[in-house]
């Protein structure tokens, strides 16, 4: 087989650049693994990539398949790899610098590779790496979060906050979440503490004093959020850097986390998985061929959990 099924962009723009299309199977190189792609978790990156927003930093070449959430099985392997074997089921969030998984097979290094959950299936595997590494590395590596501080999560039932979510409860914290009002029963049912309704409330009005910020939406929001931190706080944003000199000002800190792979921190994250501290929260499905109506949906915002794309 020399061809399969991929999802592919020739140049940056709209949903309508998206090329459904054969396009060259790869081939594992040194230390590197083919798997066989069961279902791809789609992202806000993934239509910020399209779009062009970050083609300065990743430096991509065109054409260039997208989705980096990925779960499916080991089907070959590249020399010098020794922690895998065929057969495998994995998930990775892959290298995004490098073609993705909207496709019938990807090529990623071994070194990102995790075995997948084994209790829970590819679709919702395939929902877990980008948002769930992106919510560790902001909470704990960033934030340091621990047992009995308190957090403010923005846009806590999205992809990425329904995860933080779990996460922080999961580390002992007091959890404070704003959403709109049809998701506050959703998410006291993960366990937030206190839940704000963003479009009725203004959320620097009903909170104070927390320890850590999780921004996931930069803009006003972030910039209201430095008055709800105490002082020593951090507010930690995947939406935009914030200001190191606004941070100095209000005696807090900040920092800004563009998610990295990491095959122990998803090992750590299949773990809770399986013993049913994290779920993935799936809300879409739908075939690769409809990748074009998956970003679109993203894009809208407003979505529940995760959107995927089976591919077996």
């Amino acid at each position: 087989m020399k061809t399969m099924k991929a999802v592919c962009i020739y140049s940056y723009g709209g949903p309508d650049v998206l090329v459904y299309e054969d396009a060259p199977r790869p081939h594992p190189g040194d230390g590197e693994v083919l798997i066989r792609v069961h279902a791809a978790g789609i992202n806000p990156v993934d239509w910020k990539i399209r779009e062009g927003h970050l083609k300065e930093r990743l430096q991509h070449t065109l054409p260039l398949v997208l989705g980096w959430d990925v779960s499916g099985g080991v089907e070959a392997l590249g020399s010098g790899v020794t922690r895998l074997k065929v057969g495998d089921e994995v998930f990775s969030r892959p290298d995004i610098s490098r073609d993705g998984a909207y496709a019938e097979f990807i090529v990623i290094k071994e070194s990102e590779v995790a075995l997948k959950p084994k209790s829970i299936d590819h679709i919702h595997a395939a929902a877990l790496p980008l948002a769930g590494l992106t919510a560790w590395q902001s909470l704990f590596d960033a934030g340091g979060l621990s047992a009995g501080q308190r957090v403010l999560i923005h846009a806590a039932a999205g992809g990425v906050g329904n995860f933080a979510v779990q996460l922080a409860k999961w580390k002992g914290a007091h959890v404070i979440g704003t959403a709109s009002a049809r998701n506050h029963d959703f998410l006291r049912k993960l366990g937030v503490d206190q839940v704000v309704d963003y479009q009725t409330v203004r959320f620097e009005e009903a909170v104070q004093a927390v320890d850590v910020v999780f921004d996931t939406m930069g803009g006003d929001t972030q910039e209201r959020s430095w008055k709800v931190l105490k002082r020593g706080g951090i507010l930690i944003s995947i939406a935009s850097p914030p200001s190191a000199e606004i941070a100095a000002a209000h005696g807090v800190r900040q920092a800004f986390v563009f998610t990295q792979p990491n095959a122990a921190q998803l090992a750590e994250i299949a773990k809770l998985a399986d013993a049913d501290k994290l779920k993935a929260i799936v809300e879409t499905i739908l075939p690769l061929s409809d990748a074009t109506r998956g970003q679109e949906l993203s894009e809208r915002g407003h979505t529940r959990g995760k959107i995927v794309l089976r591919v077996v």
